[in-house]
């Protein structure tokens, strides 16, 4: 195999490096030392090899028959955070670790603290919240594509929308660089003491999730633009079909908020994804929505055998 100063696996499990503690093996995963290792190897690497880059695994289903493909996973080499001007985050930061930091230099990425995840990942999904999204404050990016090279692609070209963004296949981010409005760092920080409060308040953040399950109906339409439903929330329909605490083996839609996918114990990578698909199906009943998937879900399916039997849990506690 390709000579590298990182780490590289064959057949590495990744349910230990996913937030929802589901997922079969990866045939490689490899954990680069620095951008130079990456390169090298991106360079070395058979074009017919899939490769996947992945983050914290904050938002993502890997399927129980894992994933034929190398698996990127970025750690120390590129977690920097660097505040000036501009602020540059490697794609490993944290998010939370990022608005923190940007906050004690009197900058504003408050929005930022209580995504789950990492830069990359959150520059992939064009994440948001309190009316805030990455392509509000993103200047550009540093990839590496699958020659090796390196390219710095300003965000414009990312052409980002809802929860999405154009990337070419098989680009590896490395690096963020934001705009941050001024703002006194005290009056920062306690903005984000209370979303922190506020979350913790509505959503199950003790629990084994992957975030928000399914993107609002509102908002934007399939090509970002504002549509004419801007007052519904996916966890309203959710609760309207009934499904609030509604449970498939070891896969629950929260009792504390039900658009949020938890792994009550023992869940299945194929139990989870079945549930979301049958709140899928009786949102669409019952409101004629069709939901779309915000968790990311990838690889191959495991053993067929029988889903448990669904249960509706009518009693769930109400918090929102």
């Amino acid at each position: 195999m390709i000579p590298v100063r990182g780490t590289l696996s064959a057949q590495k499990p990744l349910d230990s490096l996913t937030w929802l503690r589901v997922g079969g093996p990866a045939d490689w995963l490899f954990q680069p030392a620095d951008e130079a290792d990456l390169s090298d190897f991106l360079a070395a690497l058979d074009p017919d090899i899939a490769v996947f880059p992945m983050g914290v695994g904050s938002n993502l289903i890997v399927r129980d028959g894992g994933l034929r493909a190398v698996v990127i996973r970025l750690g120390r080499g590129f977690n920097s955070i660097e505040i000036g001007e501009t602020i540059t985050a490697g794609a490993a930061a944290l998010d939370a670790h990022v608005a923190r930091k940007a906050a004690d230099a009197g900058r504003d990425l408050t929005f930022l603290r209580t995504i789950p995840g990492s830069i990359g990942g959150a520059v992939r999904m064009n994440a948001g919240c309190y009316g805030s999204y990455i392509a509000d404050h993103l200047i550009d990016i540093v990839a590496i594509d699958r020659q090796g090279q390196r390219h710095v692609i300003p965000a414009a070209d990312l052409n980002l929308a809802y929860r999405q963004s154009e990337l070419p296949e098989g680009m590896v981010i490395i690096q963020a660089r934001f705009t941050a409005a001024q703002a006194e760092a005290e009056r920062l920080h306690a903005r984000m003491e209370d979303q922190l409060a506020k979350r913790d308040a509505t959503q199950p953040t003790k629990e084994r999730s992957a975030g928000s399950t399914f993107r609002n109906p509102a908002g934007f339409s399939s090509t970002g633009q504002a549509d004419d439903r801007h007052d519904l929330k996916a966890w309203k329909v959710i609760e309207d079909a009934g499904l609030r605490g509604a449970r498939l083996g070891g896969a629950q839609m929260s009792p504390m908020h039900p658009n949020f996918l938890i792994n009550a114990g023992g869940a299945t990578a194929r139990e989870l994804e079945a549930l979301g698909e049958e709140v899928r199906k009786r949102v669409l009943q019952a409101r004629g929505i069709s939901l779309q998937w915000e968790i990311r879900r990838v690889g191959e399916a495991g053993p067929d055998a029988a889903l448990p039997q669904l249960v509706l849990n009518s009693g769930a506690e109400k918090t929102e």
